[in-house]
């Protein structure tokens, strides 16, 4: 072997034994708080970690210490945790150890201590609008989802479209004007957010909003943020008072076919109202009969009644010829009477 080659050989060897002692030992764990929902503890990547290594975490004079329930793995290599946001608890100490044990000794990171308001990283803002307050005046307005948005201060970066640099102003509202519009230009608007030193220390700002443009090209044509708020203030009223004008014309015009093909059904029931409510039933009343007429045909003559009853004949009476010689003969002319016959007497 060459004198330089036996020289250069041990400090390659040395080298990669100091990439391999970094790739095994991860230097540091960094966590963020996305938008209050979740939080991610990171400690390295696929690429630098050689083993899988554990995390602990407790707060300070409150709980117990636990091992994280949720790891983030690359390629099969633990190279974070996921904390759900029922877990986290702000303006609480909060601490974590990260270790492993490689080849039976422990290697380990020491606890760190940190505060999880101060690891805010909101969400991007959202909704983003420009409209014209006046002739040479623009107003951006946007959203955001972060849950508290009283929290917030913002960062507005624009430019136009003859500019070659970008201008960045910090604003505290949901608002930001620009004075001074030159409508022969288009002007393009990005929005980020971070929390502010009122709800926490942190200087971790949310990604960069979907931009939003205003101006014209040089084509006659307005930008999507102009093109939009037309749409909405003047299309969209427009169309929908059409729309309810010609389903009120429809509904008419249906009522009257309807009509034609479908004639309501007469309720015969209500034409005998006024007899029994009016007249109570007296039809010749109802009818307008004359009430000479009605008194022509009640009867002016009365009959009296003549009751007849039947009287039985008493037990062991005598017959009256009973001791003679026979019944009386009965006279001459008159109707013979069989024994079947009963006697009647009227009272």
């Amino acid at each position: 072997m060459p004198p330089a080659a036996a020289f250069l050989a041990p400090a390659i060897l040395i080298v990669l034994l100091a990439r391999l002692a970094a790739a095994a030992s991860p230097t540091g764990v960094e966590c963020v708080l996305f938008n209050e929902e979740y939080m991610t503890c990171t400690w390295g990547t696929a690429e630098t970690l050689s083993t899988n290594y554990s995390l602990y975490y407790w707060y300070e004079n409150r709980s117990p210490v636990a091992e994280c329930k949720h790891y983030v793995r690359e390629r099969g290599v633990r190279v974070g945790c996921r904390f759900a946001g029922r877990e986290l608890v702000q303006f609480q100490p909060f601490r974590v150890r990260v270790n492993a044990s490689v080849g039976g000794q422990s290697r380990e990171i020491p606890s760190e201590r940190m505060e999880l308001q101060d690891l805010v990283k909101p969400e991007a803002p959202v909704n983003l609008t420009v409209r014209n307050l006046s002739s040479n005046e623009l107003e951006l307005r946007w959203s955001s989802p972060y849950p508290k948005a009283w929290c917030l201060e913002h960062a507005v970066k624009y430019k136009s479209n003859k500019d070659t640099s970008w201008t960045e102003l910090g604003v505290k509202r949901e608002i930001f004007s620009l004075p001074s519009v030159d409508h022969e230009k288009s002007y393009t608007f990005y929005v980020r957010s971070k929390v502010n030193s009122y709800c926490g220390s942190t200087r971790l700002w949310s990604e960069w909003s979907v931009p939003v443009a205003w101006g014209s090209d040089g084509t006659g044509k307005g930008a999507p943020g102009e093109h939009w708020l037309w749409i909405h203030t003047v299309f969209i009223p427009v169309i929908s008072s059409l729309l309810m004008l010609v389903l009120i014309v429809l509904l008419v015009r249906m009522e009257r076919v309807w009509v034609i093909f479908m004639p309501r059904i007469p309720n015969p029931s209500k034409n005998f109202d006024e007899l029994f409510i009016t007249h109570k039933g007296n039809f010749q009343e109802w009818a307008g009969v004359p009430k000479d007429v009605v008194e022509s045909f009640k009867p002016n003559y009365s009959e009296s009644i003549c009751h007849v009853s039947e009287v039985p004949a008493k037990e062991g009476a005598e017959p009256p010829w009973e001791g003679s010689e026979g019944p009386a003969a009965a006279p001459a002319g008159a109707p013979e009477r069989g024994p079947q016959h009963n006697s009647y007497v009227a009272v």
